[in-house]
């Protein structure tokens, strides 16, 4: 997401080298690429023209201080407006209510809704041990209730039942009444998707919202519909007393003017963005994490807290003193580091979040870096007798052909495997022994998923 915007304005940097200030001849010569990067990524324009005025006032004539360079004072300009431009700060949810809180869930037909609701129960559960349950007003889309109960009960969160001939505003008093009654901290009501901006419709949410007064009230908006996702939230912010907004698919192919868009125009703040299909695939949204990441310099700080949330201590305790004695790894342990991987959003996942010159440089190191070729890996170990992942020395001809049918892989895929697990070894040899910079210069190619 916003890679175009990323290599955009890491060319604008390259450009400024050598210069020993900010000056209007080459700010603006640098606004121009940065007008096109936005325009490009279906960021509304009147965002654009707001944010490029204020970077031109800000970066004119700004010295250029101690060891800094032009381009770099720029990216610091820069990255405080975009941090600005998406809501300055971070905003999370507002529970203060008495129990049980009621989050209504608004937006179009087909941007995740129900699945967001999924997510954000399950993030509430599991995060702030909030006990949570979710009903559907949505009597309009066929299967729709029977969708939430299967995510809710797939994100363990609990479901108030509800039926295709009941009016939406029967269904949540009768909702709120039993959340009361069962002691229920958060209550999600996820409502019927409007497939336009249906007068109806948007009478209708007006009405429920009034009825069951929630503490959030947050719109559910595609990251991919570009300028159409801006619109809408304007609208659905004209008609409803919005406290939030929620971004999903912003993991895919889209443009991501969204992101850069949407807290402009409707003055609401991006409280989460889905990044994944799986009901874990829900982050909070950090504006200036979001900043760092579009400027190239990653997201560390969402990485380390990825690590601690994801990470199972005692494991890497002990993968730690085989590291350091250099003794005792096996494919067992070869295939646990692929699933604490996966765990932190995969390959992919834990990419994005790194500087952009690490990135690449971790890119460039194998030809392949995704979650399919990690999937594989473990595959091929699954297919292996416990011997055989404790001692893979034994693995012969006969043994790996064995292997390769039951993974549905070939044979050479198996030996890149045993490969990799032998250059791994070595550099935790080399790491023993005290040579950091051999095991670095031996690291190409070793980081499951790569090669």
């Amino acid at each position: 997401m916003l890679d175009n915007l990323t290599q955009r304005f890491g060319r604008v940097v390259k450009n400024l080298r050598g210069q020993a200030r900010l000056t209007e001849a080459n700010v603006t010569d640098m606004l121009r690429e940065v007008r096109m990067a936005l325009l490009e990524a279906d960021v509304a324009l009147p965002v654009i023209k707001d944010f490029i005025a204020k970077v031109k006032e800000k970066s004119i004539g700004q010295e250029v201080i101690g060891s800094l360079t032009p381009g770099q004072a720029l990216v610091g300009v820069v990255q405080r407006e975009l941090t600005e431009l998406m809501g300055g700060a971070s905003v999370g949810l507002n529970l203060a209510t008495q129990p049980p809180a009621i989050i209504l869930m608004a937006g179009l037909q087909g941007a995740g809704k129900t699945t967001t609701t999924a997510k954000l129960g399950k993030w509430l559960k599991e995060r702030q041990k909030k006990k949570v349950l979710a009903v559907s007003c949505d009597v309009y889309r066929p299967a729709a209730i029977e969708q939430l109960k299967t995510v809710s009960a797939q994100a363990g969160i609990d479901f108030f039942p509800s039926t295709p001939d009941q009016k939406p505003a029967d269904i949540a008093a009768a909702a709120i009444d039993y959340a009361k009654r069962h002691f229920y901290d958060v209550l999600f009501i996820d409502t019927a998707g409007r497939l336009a901006i249906d007068t109806a419709m948007m009478n209708e949410i007006r009405a429920l919202h009034a009825q069951v007064k929630p503490i959030e009230t947050l719109f559910i908006v595609d990251a991919m519909l570009g300028q159409d996702a801006v619109n809408t939230a304007k609208i659905f912010a004209e008609t409803l007393p919005l406290t939030g907004i929620i971004l999903t698919k912003l993991d895919g192919d889209a443009r991501g003017g969204a992101a850069l868009s949407v807290r402009h125009v409707t003055g609401k703040p991006i409280k989460f963005a889905g990044v994944g299909e799986k009901l874990d695939g829900l982050e909070e949204f950090h504006p200036e994490r979001m900043a760092s990441r579009i400027l190239g310099m990653g997201d560390i700080l969402s990485l380390v807290e990825d690590a601690q949330r994801n990470v199972d201590q005692d494991k890497a305790q002990a993968f730690a003193k085989k590291m350091k004695s250099g003794k005792g790894f096996d494919l067992n342990d070869f295939k646990e580091q692929i699933g604490q991987m996966k765990k932190m959003g995969g390959m992919a996942g834990l990419l994005d979040k790194l500087p952009a010159q690490l990135s690449q440089a971790a890119q460039q190191a194998g030809s392949t870096v995704n979650d399919k070729s990690m999937n594989r890996l473990e595959g091929i170990i699954n297919s292996m007798t416990p011997t055989e992942r404790t001692k893979p020395e034994i693995i012969k001809a006969t043994r790996k052909r064995r292997i390769a049918t039951g993974a549905g892989v070939s044979v050479q895929e198996v030996n890149r495997l045993l490969n990799q697990f032998e250059q791994t070894q070595k550099m935790m040899k080399q790491f023993s022994k005290g040579g950091m910079q051999k095991m670095m210069r031996g690291m190409k190619g070793m980081l499951p998923g790569m090669r």
